[in-house]
């Protein structure tokens, strides 16, 4: 470890027989548990899962989204998607003839059909050994009994009180009595603990059963144009080929689209070969991976959108070619055009069991409590999606339309070498960070060779803005933790990037890596939250 970098001197935890880590230690230790009893990785992150949903209730819940890498024994891949259409009556006049020039951020206008819990079904069709009942016991639990607040929570709860106030569902749970939680106070989330049962015994009542009646109901009595039917259709999730690129003799494994996990190997792509003869983390070093996800977000915003190939055309050896060219030549575009920023919430974990079969599994409200709705009745926070994810620019291929998912920001990762042995799973929350602290992750394992930890907690810096809807056309910015140092910080500036600095750990995001090292499992848990690895 570096020590200018001020990284923790403690290295990462490791076990034998499975691993897992999470961003809350409740959920890590709900998946131990499942591992422990003999459970597979498929059914430690499906537990996991759940109890996130009462321990981080910001950052994730039924009414969200998530997507799914798996590595089965036999070595292959598969991606689960989890994300779901906005409403049937949704078209771009729709917004535009309520005065609208952007979608809503709140309240029922934002939100998209949720898809988690249409991915983890199918996850736990494809690979679990347990039945949802059993796994989602201890988050149905939590539910009931009350989890404690966490500083995070209480921080979210502060920063929405005034969304989170408007709403009876969420205000009753967030705000009881009218006031904010302590930190260690218990919250009850009674009436999702009796969703849980309902959908741990069929997942599919979200979409075409009583649940689904009650939310499309509760949208459209709040004014959103939901036919129902886009609802049903979102709870199509099935395994898919996972995307993948070659980096440094390896193969690397991503969520297709709707996510941008093509964008991390776009990114690869451009810095394969460079990055390891450059010092780790050099100022040099850092302008090339900054200056790759620049050319990312503006090809993304130029062209692509969820039911286009677009994608594909930029990943060609002639386009990653003609793209190396651009970056050697300094050649970088202009963040795209539009409006106002806002921040973003997510979370993820991965598991490994002793049989080599790995789950990275990441899953959002979108912005923290979402839409700061709820289904009356059913505890469930809605996600903002569709005001976060889509566009509302004539003719853009990622305009809002009926049953046009709006891209996403979500995505996951795993590596394994020629013969298809696992190497290396994570994933990160972070918005637009995630492609970004995603490639950089990588290249500090492979190019690197560093450990875990040493990836988890290096300094971290973020290209701004990305593509996200509501941050299109803020000037361009290079956001580093000041730990990268001030004669780094002022090369880069040297090299035309305007810096932001941040404070030493203040760059955002919750990593989750686990590496396999000979038989044992090495695994980490990014230190900016209260996450936690532990081994079996």
């Amino acid at each position: 470890m570096s020590p200018e970098f001020g990284l923790p001197g403690r290295g990462p935890a490791a076990g034998a027989g499975g691993m897992v880590a999470a961003s809350h230690p409740a959920v890590s230790l709900a998946g131990a548990r499942v591992l422990a009893d003999g459970g597979n990785a498929a059914d430690a992150a499906l537990a996991m899962a759940a109890l996130s949903w009462l321990a981080l209730p910001g950052q994730c819940g039924v009414g969200g989204d998530a997507f799914v890498l798996l590595r089965r024994p036999d070595g292959s891949v598969a991606a689960f998607g989890g994300s779901g259409f906005g409403p049937d009556g949704g078209e771009p006049a729709f917004y535009r003839d309520r005065g609208l020039t952007a979608l809503p951020l709140e309240g029922a206008l934002a939100v998209a059909a949720p898809g988690a819990v249409a991915a983890l079904a199918a996850l736990h069709a494809d690979s679990a050994s347990r039945g949802l009942p059993e796994l989602w016991a201890p988050a149905i639990a939590a539910a009931e009994d009350g989890l404690p607040c966490t500083a995070k929570t209480r921080a979210d709860i502060v920063e929405r009180r005034d969304a989170l106030a408007r709403d009876p569902g969420t205000a009753e749970v967030f705000l009881p009595g009218g006031r904010v939680p302590r930190t260690g106070e218990p919250v009850f989330q009674r009436d999702l603990g009796a969703t849980l049962r309902r959908l741990a015994a069929d997942p599919g009542d979200l979409y075409s059963g009583v649940l689904a009646e009650r939310c499309v109901d509760a949208l459209v009595d709040a004014g959103a144009p939901f036919s129902g039917y886009e609802w049903l259709a979102s709870g199509r999730s099935a395994p898919e080929p996972a995307l993948t690129c070659a980096y440094r003799g390896t193969t690397v494994h991503l969520t297709p689209p709707p996510t941008p996990g093509w964008m991390v190997a776009q990114q690869a792509g451009l810095c394969d070969g460079v990055l390891s003869g450059l010092p780790w983390l050099s100022a040099e070093a850092v302008h090339r991976m900054a200056s790759a996800a620049r050319i990312a977000f503006a090809d993304r915003f130029a062209g692509c959108g969820a039911d286009n190939d677009h994608w594909r055309e930029l990943l060609t050896p002639s386009a990653l070619e003609a793209a190396r060219a651009r970056l050697d030549a300094g050649d970088l575009p202009a963040a795209a055009p539009s409006p106002v920023p806002a921040g973003g919430d997510t979370t993820s974990m991965v598991a490994v069991d002793a049989e080599g079969r790995a789950v990275s599994l990441i899953h959002s409200l979108a912005f923290t409590f979402g839409a700061r709705i709820t289904v009356p009745g059913t505890g469930i926070v809605l996600n903002n999606r569709l005001g976060r994810g889509a566009y509302l620019l004539d003719g853009h291929p990622n305009e809002v339309r009926p049953r046009r998912r709006p891209l996403h920001t979500l995505n996951a990762w795993l590596v394994t070498d020629a013969a298809g042995r696992l190497l290396h799973i994570g994933n990160t929350p972070g918005g637009d960070g995630q492609v970004q602290w995603n490639t950089q992750l990588i290249s500090h394992l492979l190019d690197h060779g560093h450990d875990p930890a040493t990836a988890v907690a290096a300094p971290r810096f973020t290209v701004h803005p990305g593509s996200d809807a509501d941050v299109l056309g803020s000037p361009p910015e290079l956001r580093v933790e000041s730990r990268l140092g001030s004669a780094r910080i002022d090369a880069l500036r040297a090299s035309g990037h305007d810096v932001t600095v941040q404070g030493p750990w203040d760059g955002g995001g919750s990593a989750q890596v686990v590496s396999v090292a000979g038989d044992a499992l090495l695994g980490a848990s990014d230190p900016r939250q209260d996450g936690v690895t532990l081994g079996v």
